[in-house]
């Protein structure tokens, strides 16, 4: 398997997205745990189809039930701190041209955040600034920026 076989699975779509957040919060759910706890009502085999198509994409495997009989127990593969932050990438590489601060500004922006959230926000900021200033290196690589389309001049 690669160092981090997260970054060799397809992008989620939103339905996907759903499923494994039921998966991830109860660690494992049958095809009837997933119907019940969606946020929106589906059918059973709607649940099911995604299911399937998660396990093909790598996300998630089956197992037969404890208890025996047809059902299966599916689980997530990946850590949802990993394939969040894959597709946070995605997204900032995607629509905004690899830059990260654009996302995060427009963020504080438009979200309704709390004096704690935003205190939150402050000290994780700190912290990288402090980390930063004991080194002369980042912190963290940072990625190559998408190119601009836009026609220079």
């Amino acid at each position: 398997m690669p160092k981090d076989a997260t970054e060799k699975t397809p992008m989620l779509t939103r339905a996907e997205s759903e499923v494994m957040q039921v998966l991830w919060r109860s660690e494992s759910a049958t095809v009837h745990d997933v119907v019940e706890q969606m946020p929106r009502p589906v059918a059973y085999t709607t649940a099911l189809t995604i299911l399937r198509i998660l396990e093909q994409k790598g996300y998630v495997r089956h197992e037969p039930h404890p208890d025996g009989g047809r059902a299966h127990v599916y689980r997530p593969m990946h850590a949802v701190a990993k394939v969040q932050q894959r597709h946070a990438r995605d997204l900032v590489d995607r629509l905004f041209g690899g830059r990260a601060e654009s996302l995060v500004v427009g963020l504080l922006e438009d979200e309704a955040w709390t004096r704690g959230e935003l205190e939150s926000l402050k000290s994780e900021i700190e912290a990288r600034l402090k980390a930063e200033g004991r080194s002369a290196e980042p912190v963290r690589e940072p990625r190559p920026r998408a190119k601009s389309s836009k026609p220079h001049g």
